[in-house]
C-alpha cells in the first residue's frame, strides 16, 4: 500500500478506520511514536485509547489492572483530539497512561492493592499525576501492584497475583510474576496494554520489574519527584519513577513527571533539565564503575551479560573501572530493618476509625482496631509492620534502628567518596536471576524473596539514581537487564549512557524472539 496514513482524510470508518487500529496494534507504540503519529493524524487520541481498551479487555487473565476507566479515557482522549487540532503540543498529549494504585487519583479508587483501603476514593490528585495531567496524559486505569508496595513478585495484592505474557523456552506452562512491586505497570506496558506507565520505588520496585519484563524503568533522585498523594510505604526511601518502553520515553515521562512541590518537605527546588536532549549524545571518555560487590555470586549467564554491556561501553568510548563498595554488603539487612520500621509508623493511621476498611466484628474500641487491621492487611504488610515494630521498640531501637541507620550514612558516603569520586557511572546487574514462576515463588521464604532486591536497594538508601535497560535474552528466552547507577540528580548522565547500551542491545530485536501467549 503507497498512501500515507496522514492523507487519509476521509471519515474513520470502513476500511480506513480498520487499517489505522492495525497500524497501531502492530508497532508496540513508543510515546515518541505516538505523539508523532496524533501529530500527523495517522490516528486519532480516541482510536488510540479504545485499542488499549480493547487490549486490556482482551487480556484480562493478566490481571495487570485492577481499576479501568472507561469513560474517563475515551473522554480525556477526546478533548486531547480537540486539543491536538487546535495545535497545542505537550509532551504527553493524548498518550495513554496506566497509574500504578499507589497513586491518589481524585474520583478514582486508589487502594494501594489492600483490603484495608479497597473502598477509598481520593478527593485529591496526587502531584505526580497532576504533573503528567497538566502536560495532557490520558490515565486509561489503576494498575496491580504488591500490597502496599511490599513485595518482589506482584503476588501480594488483595486483587490476586499479576502475570507476565512470556514464557520460558523450555517449559511453557509455567507462569511467571512481572516482579513487584510495581508488577500491574510492568506487565502492562511490556504486554502494549498503554503506551507507559508510572511505578514507584521503594528498594527497587521500579527497576526489578522493568528487568523482569524487558523495559525501561528509572528511579529518580529521592525528591526529583514529589511524594505527595502518594501511599506512603517507607518515606525516606518513596520515589515515583516512568516504566516505558524505550530510554527516549523515560526521559520525555520524568521531565512531565518531575517538579518541586511545596506539598512535600523533601522535593527538590531544582530545575528540571530536558532529559530528551541528552538521549543519544556522546558519552566518550566517561569513566563507568564496575562494582565487585555486586558480581559476587552472579551466575555465568549473568557474568556474561556484563561482560557484553562492558564492551558495549568500551566501544562507546568510556573507560571501565573496576571498584569496590565494601559497605554495600550490609545495603540489603539495613534497608530490611529501616524499611519496615517506616512502615510500621505509617501504617499506624488504618485503624478503621478514620478512613480505612472498618471490621464488622467487633464489641468495642480495641476490638474494632485489632480485627480492622487483622482483617485489612495481608501477611507480608504485617509481617513488616510486625518487624517494624519490634525494631523500634524499646531495648532494641538503639541495637536494630540507631544502627541501621548509622550504616545507611555509611553507604551513603562511601557511594559519594569513594566511588563517585573516581567514576560518572556504576555499571550493575539488575537482578540477581530472571523472572521466576508464580508456584516457585509460593515456595520461596520471605528472606529469598527480599533477595531479589539485593542490586537495587542501595540507591534508595543513598537517594541516587538508578535507570534498568534490558540488555539481553537468558538462555530460556527472558529479558536479562543491567542496571546504571549515579550520583545525585545525575539523570541526564544515565539517560546518555543508558541510550548507548540500549543502542548496541538492539532488544526491540530481541523481543520478537520472546515466547509470547
Amino acid at each position: 500500500m503507497t498512501c500515507c496514513l496522514k492523507e487519509v482524510k476521509i471519515p474513520l470508518i470502513g476500511m480506513c478506520k480498520n487499517f489505522r487500529r492495525h497500524y497501531i496494534m502492530n508497532n508496540f507504540l513508543t510515546i515518541a511514536d505516538a505523539r508523532k503519529g496524533l501529530k500527523n493524524g495517522d490516528f486519532s487520541a480516541v482510536e488510540l485509547i479504545e485499542h488499549y481498551l480493547a487490549s486490556i479487555d482482551m487480556h484480562h487473565d493478566l490481571n495487570a489492572f485492577v481499576t479501568v476507566n472507561h469513560e474517563l479515557a475515551i473522554e480525556s482522549a477526546r478533548s486531547a483530539d480537540v486539543r491536538i487540532a487546535r495545535g497545542d503540543d505537550l509532551p504527553c498529549l493524548g498518550i495513554p497512561i496506566a497509574v500504578k494504585d499507589l497513586f491518589c487519583t481524585k474520583g478514582v479508587r486508589t487502594t494501594a492493592c489492600s483490603k484495608i483501603l479497597s473502598e477509598f476514593i481520593p478527593e485529591y490528585e496526587s502531584t505526580v499525576t497532576s504533573n503528567l495531567l497538566r502536560n495532557g496524559a490520558t490515565f486509561i486505569g489503576k494498575t496491580n501492584m504488591d500490597e502496599f508496595a511490599m513485595g518482589s513478585a506482584n503476588i501480594t495484592s488483595y486483587f490476586g497475583p499479576c502475570f507476565l505474557r512470556y514464557r520460558r523456552k523450555s517449559d511453557d506452562s509455567v507462569r511467571l510474576v512481572p516482579g513487584g512491586s510495581s508488577g500491574g505497570s510492568a506487565t502492562a506496558v511490556a504486554s502494549d496494554l498503554c503506551v507507559a506507565a508510572i511505578g514507584s520505588d521503594t528498594g527497587g520496585s521500579v527497576r526489578q520489574p522493568a528487568a523482569f519484563s524487558g523495559i525501561v524503568g528509572i528511579k529518580p533522585t529521592y525528591g526529583l519527584c514529589s511524594r505527595y498523594g502518594m501511599v506512603a510505604f517507607a518515606s525516606s526511601f518513596d520515589q515515583a519513577g516512568p516504566m516505558t518502553k524505550t530510554v527516549e520515553d523515560a526521559a520525555i515521562m520524568l521531565k512531565a513527571m518531575a517538579g518541586h512541590d511545596c506539598n512535600d518537605s523533601m522535593s527538590a527546588n531544582i530545575e528540571i533539565p530536558d532529559y530528551q536532549s541528552y538521549v543519544g549524545k556522546s558519552i566518550r571518555g566517561m569513566r563507568i564503575g564496575i562494582v565487585k560487590e555486586y558480581l559476587d555470586g552472579l551466575t555465568p549467564e549473568f557474568l556474561a551479560v556484563m561482560e557484553t554491556a562492558k564492551e558495549w561501553l568500551r566501544d562507546s568510548g568510556c573507560e571501565i573501572v573496576d571498584i569496590s563498595i565494601r559497605t554495600l554488603t550490609y545495603a540489603l539487612p539495613t534497608y530490611y530493618i529501616i524499611a519496615p520500621a517506616e512502615a510500621s509508623s505509617n501504617l499506624a493511621r488504618y485503624d478503621g476509625v478514620r478512613y480505612s476498611r472498618r471490621s464488622e466484628h467487633a464489641d468495642n474500641i480495641e476490638d474494632l482496631y485489632v480485627n480492622s487491621r487483622s482483617e485489612g492487611f495481608g501477611e507480608e504488610v504485617q509481617r513488616r509492620i510486625m518487624a517494624g515494630t519490634y525494631v523500634l521498640s524499646a531495648g532494641f531501637y538503639d541495637a536494630y534502628y540507631a544502627k541501621a541507620q548509622k550504616i545507611r550514612k555509611m553507604i551513603t558516603d562511601d557511594m559519594r567518596d569513594n566511588a563517585f569520586s573516581k567514576v560518572d557511572l556504576l555499571l550493575t546487574p539488575t537482578t540477581p536471576t530472571t523472572a521466576f514462576g508464580i508456584e516457585e515463588s509460593d515456595s520461596m521464604s520471605p528472606i529469598e524473596m527480599y533477595l531479589s532486591d539485593i542490586c537495587t536497594v542501595a540507591a534508595n538508601i543513598a537517594g541516587v539514581p538508578a535507570i534498568s535497560v534490558p540488555a539481553h535474552l537468558s538462555n530460556d528466552g527472558l529479558p536479562i537487564g543491567v542496571q546504571l547507577i549515579g550520583p545525585r540528580f545525575s539523570e541526564d548522565v544515565l539517560f546518555s549512557v543508558a541510550s548507548a547500551i540500549e543502542k548496541s542491545a538492539a532488544f526491540s530485536d530481541l523481543r520478537k524472539s520472546i515466547r509470547i501467549v
